[in-house]
């Protein structure tokens, strides 16, 4: 009993450690840009390149999962993340700070593309509901990440400020090396691994998985420096991120309680949806009047979104391998579709210094995700397998 609470305490570490390296930029941008010579494209691929990363680490699951197994790769996954932040403090300049974005994408993707796998083989009887705690820790440590590290900079600077997650990141891999379950502990499915890009499904279920998240890096990478350019401070610019993502958070633990009396997801999918559709108008038409509601519409959307958009391509198989095969070729597209969005935003913010055709093209593309919406079904689709497979 208390080796797995210690196991479960050291997945809420890792969770809380995968996106304070992407949250963090976010307020201090501006001050980065100007000590560093960063323009608005460049700036934007701080945020946009460890999605790239992330994105190509899950498609490289299979291997990376035979050659250093489930407990090295998490372990070398929160390492990398270390030294990204770390690279930070020690060499605060335009170069290091892309290097240290690479890193850091490279860290997270080994960390999911190989933790939930482990969560459902470790709690095969609760494994949906830790998977669920596992993605609320993710959001927090987003929120932790925008609140405090601007309070840091005003003592640290922003260099040493970013720095200062390396701490967390090696506490994490101090207590995953102790908790770790042995290789022996995992199960071994028997089903052959599923060819995903056979599947026109996949294909589906990657895009609707990609477009949601791209409101999610879009809405981390430039909440904050949309709100600096309207007069507000790099303190309070952090914040309203850090508050939305709590209220990612609070829907993302409202969400999975609902989970079992909703079968059929799309009644939750239109309410987390049209929240973040209100959102995104909002924040065109009224961004600091109406700047709560817009916290809590955005959060709501964007925490339902998440967890929701990866419970649905759960719903498909029942085979753990097999649903591994496929959330790792739904979050590896997914990702590399979601790198677009502040790389866009980037470039239409260098064209036009502002950033509202950016929330507009979002919100078009949530309307989008709506349509798409209305494929997922709960029958599950028939397929035939022998086909699909290995």
């Amino acid at each position: 009993m208390k080796r797995q609470a210690l196991l479960l305490l050291a997945i809420v570490l890792l969770g809380l450690n995968l996106r304070p390296a992407l949250a963090a930029i976010g307020p201090l941008l501006d001050r980065i840009q100007l000590d560093t010579g960063l323009d608005h494209v460049a700036a934007s691929l701080l945020t946009s390149v460890p999605v790239v990363i992330m994105g190509l680490g899950a498609l490289a699951c299979g291997p990376l999962r035979r050659r250093l197994g489930d407990n090295g790769g998490i372990l070398l996954g929160v390492l990398l993340i270390a030294l990204a932040s770390l690279l930070r403090g020690l060499l605060p300049a335009a170069s290091t700070l892309l290097v240290s974005a690479v890193l850091a994408g490279a860290g997270i993707a080994f960390v999911q593309a190989l933790l939930p796998g482990l969560i459902k083989s470790r709690f095969a009887a609760d494994s949906g509901r830790l998977i669920g705690f596992y993605s609320c820790a993710i959001m927090a440590g987003a929120a932790f990440g925008a609140a405090f590290t601007p309070w840091l900079a005003q003592s640290l600077g922003w260099a040493w400020a970013l720095a200062g997650w390396t701490l967390p990141a090696l506490l994490a891999a101090a207590v995953w090396r102790r908790a770790a379950p042995s290789a022996g502990a995992s199960a071994v499915a028997s089903a052959p691994p599923l060819v995903t890009w056979r599947w026109p499904r996949a294909w589906l279920l990657m895009s609707f998985f990609g477009i949601g998240t791209a409101g999610y890096t879009l809405v981390l990478a430039w909440l904050p420096p949309y709100y600096t350019a309207l007069g507000w401070s790099a303190q309070a610019s952090g914040l309203l991120l850090a508050a939305l993502t709590l209220c990612e958070v609070v829907a993302g633990l409202l969400l999975s309680s609902l989970l079992p009396r909703f079968p059929d997801r799309r009644p939750l999918l239109a309410a987390v949806l049209l929240s973040l559709l209100a959102g995104l108008i909002g924040l065109q038409l009224a961004p600091e009047t109406l700047v709560v509601p817009v916290a809590l519409l955005l959060g709501v959307g964007i925490g339902g979104l998440f967890p929701l958009s990866l419970v649905v391509a759960q719903d498909h198989l029942d085979d753990p391998r097999q649903t591994g095969d496929l959330l790792a070729f739904v979050q590896g597209g997914g990702y590399l579709i979601a790198a677009c969005a502040p790389l866009l935003a980037g470039l239409l913010r260098h064209y036009s210094t502002d950033l509202s055709l950016s929330w507009q093209l979002m919100a078009l593309a949530t309307l989008v995700l709506m349509v798409m919406a209305v494929r997922f079904s709960p029958p599950r689709q028939q397929r035939p397998l022998d086909a699909l497979t290995d």
